[in-house]
C-alpha cells in the first residue's frame, strides 16, 4: 500500500471513530488536500517520495509555527500544533541518528575530493538523506567536519 492509500485509509478510519478521531481526521484531510493540490500542479499522480515530501512540508509548517509561538502565552494553540505534529510523524521515515548522518557526511566529503567545498558536498549528501534529515542538520554536520 503506498503512502497516499495509507493516508486515505487512515482518514476513513478516523471518520468512523467520530469524536475520538476528529483531530486526526482534520489533519489527514489537510494533508490529503495538499497532496491533491500538488498532483494538480504537477498534472500527474505523486510518487511515494513526493507524497512524503508533502507530508514533511506540512509537519515543518507546524514545527515552524510552534517555534514562533514559543513563550507567547498561547498554550492551547501550542498543544493543538503538537498534537497535529504527532498525527503526521508516523507517515514519515524515521530520522537519521546523528552518528549515521555524520558518517554519510564523511563519505560525501571523501567523494567530493580535495578541496572539499560546502556546496559540492551538500549536493552529494542531500539526495542521500532526503526525508530522513533536514538540510540544516546536514549542513551543520558538514560544516563541523570541514572545520568551518
Amino acid at each position: 500500500m503506498d503512502l497516499r492509500d495509507r493516508l486515505q485509509q487512515d482518514s476513513r478510519d478516523a471518520l468512523r471513530a467520530r469524536e475520538a478521531g476528529r483531530l486526526r481526521l482534520s489533519v489527514l484531510r489537510m494533508v490529503l488536500s495538499a497532496v491533491r493540490n500538488a498532483e494538480i500542479d504537477g498534472r500527474r499522480p505523486l510518487s511515494d517520495e513526493e507524497t512524503e515530501a508533502v507530508v514533511g512540508r506540512e509537519l515543518r509548517q507546524r514545527q515552524d509555527s510552534l517555534a514562533e509561538l514559543a513563550g507567547r502565552g498561547r498554550p492551547e494553540t501550542e498543544a493543538q500544533l503538537r498534537a497535529e505534529s504527532e498525527v503526521l510523524r508516523p507517515y514519515l521515515p524515521a530520522p537519521l541518528p546523528a552518528a549515521e548522518l555524520e558518517e554519510l557526511a564523511r563519505a560525501a566529503i571523501a567523494e567530493a575530493g580535495a578541496p572539499a567545498q560546502l556546496g559540492r558536498v551538500m549536493a552529494l549528501l542531500l539526495p542521500r538523506v532526503r526525508g530522513r534529515a533536514d538540510g540544516a542538520a546536514a549542513s551543520a554536520a558538514v560544516r563541523r567536519l570541514l572545520g568551518g
